[in-house]
């Protein structure tokens, strides 16, 4: 091994941790590496050797230019000490980076085409996916559309699919998603999709009134979708000890007051029925005084009986 023989015990533990990490992103993995590296051959091609002789220190240049002293420079600060991914890579991908560097540098400048891509095989070029690099599905406005993403593009994963923008939907991405609409253009197929009001599932303009269709929790009456209250309707199910509270096409379940056992809203005067240590006064579920209703009695000589909530007492000295 010409560069990683004094780092080896290091390379195999890492070897070791990382093989599954490496396989999770390995073309992200790649291109990460050869950014690297490139940044490296960046800054080691003004390497100054000093002596004052202009000749001479042209000598060493081209010399280092490609030796592999410069090579191991920019190997051993390819990779983070903690990427365990990608100095995984690197260990297991020697042969191809020396040959790279020795033999293939002139007619393959781009390292990442040529040792991800080509050699080993790890990712697409752009508007290409999957083990073979298929084309990805392109529009007029290129890869989706210009709409969307490819699914998988530039890595040999992925299905090809269009993963449109929001607001967009079909093959292409040409179609606007539900909720949104075309707005017009001199082109009406290129005009951008925009926002419905926020009730509408279909609609033909931004406000209220131009509602084609609704979302769930909404119907139709005169092109606005207005608010189903599925509090009125059996549409709601709330378990017990909570009451339904309708919201803006939905519904949520509360709970009930502490005093309520059951109820059919917010507070003591909504209660079904009283829970233990209340009473019905009025309209309301109250606390019961069980001390002033000499309910209960205190053992000692100087103690008074102090109300509580929830059928609750205490016996204090005074």
């Amino acid at each position: 091994m010409w560069w990683a023989w004094p780092f080896l015990p290091a390379l195999v533990l890492l070897s070791e941790l990382s093989v599954v990490r490496v396989q999770t992103a390995p073309c992200q993995t790649c291109q990460k590496l050869t950014e690297s590296f490139i940044k490296g051959l960046e800054k080691t091609s003004n390497k100054n050797f000093g002596g004052g002789n202009t000749a001479w220190e042209e000598e060493k240049l081209a010399k280092y230019a490609r030796s592999e002293t410069r090579l191991l420079e920019i190997v051993e600060a390819a990779c983070e000490k903690t990427d365990f991914d990608c100095n995984q890579l690197l260990e297991q991908i020697e042969d191809q980076v020396e040959t790279w560097w020795f033999h293939r540098q002139q007619e393959a400048p781009d390292l990442f085409e040529w040792l991800c891509i080509e050699e080993l095989r790890l990712c697409c070029p752009p508007g290409r996916f999957g083990p073979d690099c298929k084309e990805c599905s392109s529009g007029p406005g290129g890869v989706c559309g210009g709409l969307g993403r490819c699914e998988g593009e530039g890595t040999r994963l992925g299905d090809g699919e269009c993963v449109c923008d929001p607001g967009y939907s079909g093959h292409l991405c040409q179609s606007c998603a539900d909720g949104y609409f075309r707005e017009k253009s001199s082109n009406v197929s290129k005009g951008a999709c925009a926002a419905c009001y926020h009730s509408c599932k279909k609609c033909v303009g931004p406000q209220d009134y131009k509602c084609l269709d609704c979302k769930p929790g909404w119907i139709l009456h005169d092109n606005k979708c207005v608010d189903v209250d599925e509090c009125g309707t059996e549409l709601a199910r709330c378990p017990s000890n909570t009451y339904c509270h309708n919201t803006d096409g939905s519904y949520e379940c509360r709970g009930c007051d502490q005093a309520c056992v059951g109820c059919m809203g917010s507070g003591p005067a909504r209660c079904k029925k009283c829970a233990r240590g209340y009473r019905l006064k009025g309209s309301k579920c109250l606390d019961v005084d069980e001390c002033s209703e000499r309910a209960i009695a205190c053992p000692g000589l100087n103690e008074a009986c102090i109300n509580e909530l929830v059928q609750k007492r205490d016996c204090l000295m005074t």
